[in-house]
């Protein structure tokens, strides 16, 4: 399993998804660990398992044990606090922005990686799970350590890329179910 393998995957119609992904593959905007995490992050919350299966391949072999932990990681709090935040951000009544959420999330003080890798992952994550509150606090945090517009920009397209290859592999696997 790799990027080439889950590159012909994509049917021609999506070509400009496979070079898109090439791309952001060549692409030096960020670390390596940024962002393979920020791949890997972003196909765990989405879940195609072809996705998931060939990134997290290839992701092996630039991350340590311990970011992929945290790229998985990411996507789990980040499928939880998006669902809990975009609500309280889309209800009327702002009663619920005052009481205490109650849920965990050890994950973001303590990632097991650099914080501001855990923090774009957690946006790019954030941005599949259309959590507006969720991507500004985010991207406040991460331009608060220096991180670059245009960097915060590679980790949503990113986001963006996988998003699409999965959206696509989803729609082909359910014509031939």
């Amino acid at each position: 399993m790799s990027i080439e393998a889950l590159q012909s995957l994509i049917p021609a119609y999506g070509r400009d998804l496979s070079l898109n992904l090439s791309n952001l593959l060549a692409e030096t905007l960020l670390s390596d660990q940024q962002k393979w995490g920020t791949f890997l992050a972003c196909a765990h919350a989405i879940g195609v398992p072809a996705v998931v299966q060939n990134i997290e391949a290839a992701a092996a072999q630039a991350l340590t044990s311990e970011a992929v932990t945290a790229a998985k990681a990411a996507a789990a709090i980040m499928g939880m606090n998006n669902v809990y935040f975009r609500a309280l951000h889309l209800m009327h009544n702002k009663e619920y922005e005052t009481l205490r959420s109650g849920l965990r999330m050890n994950a973001l003080t303590n990632p097991g990686v650099d914080k501001v890798d855990f923090e774009l992952w957690a946006l790019a994550v954030s941005a599949v799970n259309a959590c507006g509150l969720c991507m500004d606090s985010h991207e406040k945090v991460l331009r608060g350590h220096g991180v670059s517009a245009v960097q915060v920009q590679a980790a949503l397209r990113i986001a963006a890329t996988v998003n699409a290859i999965s959206a696509v592999l989803r729609a082909e696997s359910a014509l031939r179910a």
